[in-house]
């Protein structure tokens, strides 16, 4: 079976068992990044929408997708525990449900607009979605176990995992300190916009981090293990930090998003009319509500505040617009930048790392106007 076959990214509606038929948007479609593993991005049209059609929500594997029998999945909690847990869905789905909107971005969004381009998936910008998930909040699971007073971390397992260019074989392992796994909005999501997940999308369990890069959503849930040292597996200490990055100690963990904006409308190299333009986009950012977002016409010479709209949830992108009339024929170059409740801006320029991880640089989009 092909990969377009296997994860339907055409915009077809096939399915594949475990699937549920779901609406697709016909007219775009995921933009290929990589197909083994398979890496996808959400075109930046789709961005203007409060929540990310499913068939268009960003794809990010670092192994095959595995294959997960769902009828005999099971899911293990163990480690600093006075006893083990091992938990059906069916028995995840008799606890408390809850379901948020969460804006998930991949630490190596916009990793292709570095320069020199580091190592890693060539992502540009279009690794980040919102949807909506629903499941249980891993707090209310854990309260089934009584953990260890020296518990600091929890650690998830996915089902996925492979050869190591070294030679080792990992599963995909990820931690997160004690106090932010307890927050009860972190979820073991089964569902994303009202259907069961998709494979590619983790099923039948993931966790969801709102805030945090994508790396902590962990997909494929198969373990969670309550530690009482810090893990220094593979993608906890060798990935997903931060190397050579100015003012940053080497080794820093990448945790929560950095604010960021996207102008989804018009399009890099889009042809214009002297005539009203609207341009608009999303904003987003892990440290708290974005309180502002200004646009420039002018290559950043002048800003000015767009309108801001209402995010579908503390945890999701705020969508803004702005009315812009061009003076003249010509070509522009359009910039937006976003500033969140904690008072960090995006940068006007890159702060490089040798992984590229984090880069919330100023877009810029180019536009040629004619009369």
């Amino acid at each position: 079976m092909s990969v377009q076959e296997e994860t339907n990214l055409s915009g077809s509606s096939g399915t594949r068992p475990g699937d549920t038929a779901q609406p697709r948007s016909k007219a775009i479609h995921l933009e290929r990044v990589t197909d083994h593993p398979l890496n996808a991005e959400t075109p930046l049209k789709a961005l203007t929408t409060p929540v990310t059609p499913t068939d268009l929500f960003y794809v990010r594997c670092n192994f095959a997708i595995p294959d997960i029998d769902t009828g005999k999945w099971r899911l293990t909690v163990d480690g600093a525990v006075e006893e083990s847990l091992v938990v059906s869905m069916e028995e995840l789905h008799q606890l408390p449900q809850r379901t948020i909107v969460v804006t998930l971005e991949c630490a190596g969004n916009g990793r292709k607009q570095m320069r020199p381009v580091p190592k890693g998936t060539p992502w540009d910008l279009g690794a980040v979605s919102t949807a909506s998930f629903t499941g249980v909040s891993l707090r209310d699971l854990l309260k089934r176990v009584q953990l260890a007073d020296d518990v600091c971390e929890v650690l998830f397992r996915g089902a996925d995992g492979g050869e190591l260019d070294d030679g080792r074989t990992i599963s995909f392992e990820r931690s997160l300190p004690l106090d932010a796994a307890l927050q009860p909005d972190v979820l073991l999501a089964w569902a994303m916009n009202d259907e069961p997940l998709t494979r590619e999308h983790g099923a039948p369990l993931r966790v969801v981090v709102p805030g945090w890069y994508g790396m902590a959503s962990v997909k494929w849930l198969t373990a969670i293990h309550l530690l009482t040292e810090p893990f220094e597996g593979y993608f906890q200490t060798e990935r997903y930090v931060y190397r050579q990055k100015q003012g940053t100690p080497d080794g820093t963990p990448v945790t929560k998003a950095r604010v960021r904006s996207i102008i989804a409308s018009p399009n890099d190299g889009a042809e214009l009319p002297i005539a009203p333009v609207e341009i608009k986009g999303t904003a987003w950012s892990g440290h708290g509500p974005v309180t502002r977002v200004e646009v420039s016409t002018d290559g950043g010479t002048s800003w000015t505040d767009a309108d801001l709209g209402t995010p579908a949830s503390e945890y999701a992108a705020a969508p803004w617009r702005y009315e812009w009339l061009p003076s003249a024929s010509g070509t522009y170059r359009l910039l937006s930048r976003a500033t969140d409740a904690a008072g960090n801006r995006q940068p006007m320029e890159q702060v490089w790392n040798a992984k590229g991880y984090g880069n919330n640089m100023v877009q810029r989009v180019e536009v040629h106007v004619t009369e």
